[in-house]
């Protein structure tokens, strides 16, 4: 589990007892290290893919740890501990965290007179189990972000679940254009919609040569999708001696369907109502923005001399 920025000051300090510089990139293996960071959780990004988590994690750290005067910045990118760091460290602090920061009169100054921005209670999210994540501000952004993302893909699947089925496969085939497949919406339009023939609702280009074609079954469920129907697409698929397809749906599938295509020599891809409004999310197919806040941050090239 990738720690929170507070969880990460300690350890972070404690890196620099041997009074050396550290860049960040080393220091972000240190402390990945120390946590025992799987592979995948050293890369994992927030969901908007802004910046990888633990770089963002170790960078607010270093930032607080220098508002208090723990941490210095010799030289441009270099970081290294202060006397007072020292003299922190050589009390053997059980935990440094933002509370702890605040008897160091620099670090309230840097925050604005004790005014601080990010407090025990306004610098905590809750999350869906009730456990509170200590975050730093730009993951306060990226919280509100996924869940403003979230509940957008719930009101999406309703509202298609609503719409004809007509409509729905009209919308399967902007999305799959938006993706880069089928070339021009009248070319896709000409294949797409031949419901009843034999399971296949369509059929688009895979490139806009139309170097391959992909043959589409897009379908509109309440309750999990039966295997047996994905059988029954797979089926089609070798009557019209295809190889890929893509299956659609406003339901899930059960995992003895992810097991099927995985074990057939034909390539379908199975995508869920959650993952059909996230591909709509991310192309903007039946979305609109509501507004943009641009997140800027120092340029220092711009003050070499």
């Amino acid at each position: 589990m990738i720690p929170d920025f507070q969880t990460i000051m300690l350890p972070l300090l404690e890196t620099f007892a041997d009074k050396k510089e550290y860049k960040k990139p080393a220091l972000v293996e240190i402390i990945s290290d120390k946590f025992q960071l799987t592979k995948d959780e050293r890369i994992e990004m927030y969901d908007s893919g802004s910046d990888y988590i633990i770089w963002n994690r170790v960078g607010w750290s270093m930032t607080y740890l220098k508002k208090a005067g723990l941490l210095e910045t010799p030289k441009r990118g270099s970081y290294l501990i202060t006397k007072r760091g020292l003299e922190v460290l050589s009390t053997k602090p059980t935990v440094i965290n933002l509370k702890f920061l605040k008897q160091f009169p620099e670090y309230l100054e840097n925050l604005g007179k004790g005014k601080e921005g990010t407090n025990e209670k306004s610098n905590s999210v809750g999350t869906d189990n009730n456990a509170e994540l200590n975050a730093a501000p730009e993951e306060l952004l990226e919280y509100s972000y996924s869940k403003l993302k979230e509940e957008l893909a719930i009101e999406l699947i309703e509202k298609i679940k609503e719409c004809s089925p007509n409509f729905f496969e009209r919308l399967v085939v902007d999305l799959l254009i938006k993706m880069g497949y089928g070339g021009s919406r009248k070319e896709a339009g000409r294949v797409i919609g031949k419901s009843g023939d034999g399971g296949i609702d369509g059929i688009i280009n895979e490139d806009k040569l139309g170097l391959d074609s992909i043959y589409i079954q897009a379908k509109k469920w309440e309750k999990t999708v039966p295997v047996g129907q994905v059988r029954d697409f797979a089926g089609s698929l070798l009557s019209k001696k295809a190889k890929k397809g893509i299956f659609i749906s406003t339901s899930d599938y059960p995992k003895s369907a992810y097991d099927y295509v995985a074990s057939i020599e034909h390539r379908i891809v199975l995508i869920d109502g959650k993952e059909l409004a996230e591909l709509m999310i991310e192309h903007g197919v039946g979305v609109s923005t509501k507004t943009n806040y641009e997140i800027k941050k120092m340029d220092t090239d711009y003050f070499e001399e």
